[in-house]
């Protein structure tokens, strides 16, 4: 019974505290939560709480904030995630449902999350390794010019131009057009790349021209770099402690790399991982949280969604809204 009381007594003071970021003190609690004891009991209980390291005192005769240690005591006892309402569930489809391809779904994800959460919404784009290719699609542009097209199971496009050495037609386009598919197609990217590659040494300079530019296509990686971020300015709540707070995050937005890095590996679907302070990666950015999932088709996690702020934040709803707008996406994913 004490520990559920304390445990009680913790949740309610991570409560105000992100609510109110002032320091909470026993009358207060008494107050505004139904913990039925006295403040001298919440009183004792605080001071056993401050004493296991799960809240501080910021100075002399003030209330206390919860500390690191608190905060993933608090995440931890949550159980499972809340659920979205079902109003904000019909929000969330009717602004992502729109959307026409891969980038206006990654931009469409990182507006509406910081929107939901009030925080810095960090979208990573599909890693290309990890994608299968779902089709191959040549158009002639010119008798002796190609665009060559690669769409991927995650929505992406690849495409690039091959500029030929003699003109090629219609009839070659369609035998060359259906070879390709037939090795690359349902293929992952790997796999699709060795298969692509044997076609570089057949017979017919149209073939093996196509190949290679559909390997270089597929062996780029660089664009398994690429970030979508927003909500930079709901940071301007948190201006009393930018120092702490705010800085590392307004820091982090401007190397993707870093991003990267907060976000973490892709997460199984509909699991959210949240990483309290110096819990991260990063030494710098031990006064930041973030929370994190994957999402992708069919239930692969191909990329990783969330939010990156300061620990003091409102982590029931964020992880709600994070794992909800995830789901989503990775529906819109499998049905395109």
């Amino acid at each position: 019974m004490q520990e559920e009381r304390r445990i009680a007594v913790l949740r309610a003071i991570v409560q105000d505290y992100v609510a109110t970021e002032e320091p909470v003190g026993s009358k207060a609690l008494v107050e505004r939560h139904s913990l039925n004891v006295s403040p001298a009991t919440v009183r004792n209980d605080m001071a056993a709480l401050e004493d296991e390291g799960y809240l501080t005192q910021p100075h002399t005769s003030a209330g206390r904030i919860p500390t690191d240690k608190g905060y993933r005591l608090f995440v931890d006892r949550l159980g499972s995630v809340k659920p979205l309402s079902a109003p904000e569930k019909r929000a969330i489809a009717s602004f992502l449902d729109g959307a026409v391809d891969l980038d206006d779904v990654v931009s469409r994800s990182v507006r509406l999350l910081s929107q939901l959460t009030r925080q810095v919404a960090v979208v990573q784009y599909p890693t290309l390794s990890r994608s299968t290719v779902r089709h191959v699609e040549l158009v002639a542009l010119a008798p002796d010019r190609l665009l060559v097209i690669a769409i991927l199971s995650t929505g992406r496009v690849e495409q690039r131009v091959v500029e030929l050495t003699a003109p090629v037609s219609d009839d070659d386009l369609a035998r060359l057009r259906s070879r390709l598919n037939l090795a690359a197609t349902g293929e992952v990217i790997a796999e699709a790349v060795t298969a692509l590659k044997a076609l570089e040494d057949e017979p017919g300079e149209h073939t093996t021209a196509v190949a290679r530019v559909l390997v270089e296509a597929m062996s780029d990686h660089r664009s398994d770099e690429r970030v979508a971020v927003g909500g930079a300015a709901n940071l301007a709540r948190y201006g009393d402690s930018f120092e702490s707070a705010v800085r590392p995050v307004l820091e982090a937005l401007e190397e993707h790399v870093v991003l990267l890095q907060l976000l973490g590996e892709a997460s199984p679907s509909g699991t959210v991982t949240v990483r309290i302070g110096a819990e991260g990666p990063i030494e710098n950015f031990a006064s930041t949280s973030v929370v994190a999932t994957g999402y992708g088709p069919h239930d692969d996690a191909l990329a990783t969604l969330g939010i990156v702020g300061p620990t003091r934040m409102d982590y029931p709803g964020t992880m709600a809204a994070v794992r909800a707008v995830a789901r989503y996406v990775s529906r819109i994913l499998d049905e395109s």
